[in-house]
């Protein structure tokens, strides 16, 4: 118990940076990912460098990404500190996921359904945030929350850049007093927690959608 004591407080601070970081990224690259995918259209330059986008970020690591951005940017006459990198790097990375998960949901649509709105004099803006977003959102919240609880465990990567989220501070821990056990047990409860955070929020919104309609 005074172990466990001993570490607590360090624990619940990096969760508290983790969590933050996570969810800074994870609502920056949902927020890109759907305008983007929603401004680029089907065809057109737009579009393939989108598809271009999304193609490059799928294909790499993070851990190559972030440390373009971090180390990088700086010879260029851009210098970023190591939280503003991870917020960068992970939010570019992630909207690339959600972007894809919002172009599967569109796709689920009935093309008919624009047809028919724009047959009843319906705008294109309003068929779109009315009658398709309610239809989209409903079938993409469960992969999108599979895809925050993703960005909650890349974010383990900003520990090679010194952020101080939970995998760094477990490190630190291990390095300083040569326990293993108990500090990487506190790495898995602390990801298990935000894990499950994440995903009873999900179906609660779920269910909340289900019932409002």
């Amino acid at each position: 118990m005074t172990e466990l004591a001993q570490y607590l407080p360090a624990y619940i601070q990096a969760l508290g940076v983790t969590l933050w970081i996570s969810l800074c990224a994870a609502c920056g690259g949902m927020l890109l990912g759907f305008a983007l995918n929603g401004l680029c259209g089907r065809r057109g330059l737009a579009f393939r460098l989108w598809r271009a986008y999304v193609w490059v970020i799928r294909g790499t690591p993070f851990l190559a990404q972030l440390a373009v951005i971090y180390f990088g940017l700086p010879s260029i006459g851009i210098m970023l500190s190591a939280v503003d990198a991870t917020l960068l790097s992970l939010t570019l990375y992630s909207a690339a996921y959600f972007g894809e998960i919002f172009r599967a949901a569109w796709n689920t649509i009935p093309p008919g359904q624009r047809e028919a709105a724009l047959a009843n004099n319906i705008s294109t803006v309003h068929c779109f945030w009315h009658i398709q977003t309610p239809q989209a959102v409903r079938f993409a919240l469960p992969l999108l929350g599979n895809q925050f609880i993703l960005t909650i465990k890349e974010s383990a990567v900003a520990s090679i850049i010194t952020v101080p989220e939970l995998t760094m501070t477990t490190s630190q821990i291990v390095a300083n007093t040569y326990s293993y056990i108990l500090p990487y047990t506190l790495l898995i409860v602390s990801y298990w927690l935000l894990a499950q955070g994440v995903s009873m929020s999900i179906k609660t919104l779920s269910h909340l959608l289900r019932t409002g309609e």
